[in-house]
């Protein structure tokens, strides 16, 4: 098979290259090539998406399949101009955030989506918009011939989100002395899909031409247990201070991402669902998760090389987190 990854040297872009070259097919990405290494094997056509005749390396043949992980909707559109006659299928890499409601476990996709947002943007608001716009570009040009992924959060060595990083590496190197550390005291559901096993998935369903929208994330575990996994990897022995969702609300600290944030926590019920979609379509076309364990493994190795220490895009700093568990204590909870 040939084929062309627009993207490829950031981290599901370069896995899913990468993934392509292991599995013997013919592989070029395009891309500026600022965000990563171009995987070994593959050809790079360096290209700036936004710049005009941004494809023109990409059109001096045609090609099996076509992967796309962008989420700006200009980018997107200039893609299927250029390509859309030139390949067999079209594999477009969206997101969950597309849905607009995130109460409900089980949802398929079918649930209702958030409004399009056609505009380039790099803020978080306008995301599951901007996708839901690349979506639809997608499907009105490779119409029948395209395969529509909302990936779950994607977890593994390289993420540079510092989400599922957050908590084996904690584990690992505790923030206080006694080796305490700060959890969420919530059943909400987590639902992670390692990146390995994602880009092997896309490179195999474009193999098949397959075709359609599915949600492909992994297995639904309650927090606790994700984070028992994670505890278990790193060898943790120290104290679990638990602290329900009031506590960490009316003592600022922020849910999922960010500044002052506890990763994977997410607020019940408005998000009970957010991590708990159906992923029986993908299941069928033959969407395989390693064990959580084997993911948090390596993710704490490639944690550890990079440097605990290392300034976060998520999670508390020591510092933050010290003082918290001595809040949390001396207001009497568990630890």
């Amino acid at each position: 098979m040939r084929l062309l990854v627009l993207g490829g040297t950031a981290w599901l872009g370069g896995e899913v290259a990468a993934a392509a070259v292991r599995a013997g097919h013919t592989v070029s990405a395009l891309a500026r090539g600022s965000a990563g290494v171009v995987p070994a094997g593959v050809d790079f056509l360096p290209a700036d998406r936004s710049e005009p005749g941004a494809y023109a390396g990409a059109l001096t043949h045609d090609w099996d399949a076509v992967v796309d992980v962008s989420r700006q909707p200009s980018h997107v559109r200039g893609a299927v101009a250029a390509l859309a006659r030139h390949t067999a299928c079209w594999v477009f890499i969206s997101s969950a955030s597309v849905y607009a409601r995130s109460d409900t476990p089980d949802e398929d996709e079918h649930a209702t989506l958030v409004d399009p947002y056609a505009e380039d943007d790099d803020g978080w608001e306008t995301y599951g918009g901007r996708k839901v716009a690349c979506e639809q570009l997608v499907t009105g040009a490779v119409a029948g011939r395209s395969l529509v992924v909302r990936a779950g959060l994607v977890a593994g060595p390289g993420d540079h989100t510092d989400r599922t990083g957050y908590w084996p590496v904690r584990f690992a190197r505790p923030a206080t002395a006694d080796g305490a550390v700060l959890v969420p005291d919530s059943p909400v559901p987590t639902q992670v899909v390692d990146v390995r096993d994602l880009a092997a998935w896309v490179v195999a369903a474009a193999e098949a031409g397959a075709a359609g929208t599915v949600n492909a994330a992994g297995p639904v575990l309650p927090l606790g247990d994700h984070l028992a996994v994670a505890r278990s990897v790193a060898g943790h022995r120290g104290d679990l201070v638990a602290a329900p969702q009031s506590w960490l609300e009316s003592h600022g600290v922020a849910p999922w991402s960010g500044p002052r944030s506890l990763p994977l926590w997410l607020p019940l019920p408005d998000h009970a669902g957010f991590m708990a979609r159906s992923t029986a379509a993908a299941q069928a076309l033959g969407l395989h998760c390693r064990p959580l364990e084997d993911t948090l493994v390596d993710t704490l190795a490639w944690e550890l090389q990079q440097g605990p220490g290392r300034p976060r895009l998520a999670g508390l700093s020591a510092t933050d987190e010290a003082a918290l568990v001595e809040a949390a204590r001396g207001e009497g909870l568990a630890g």
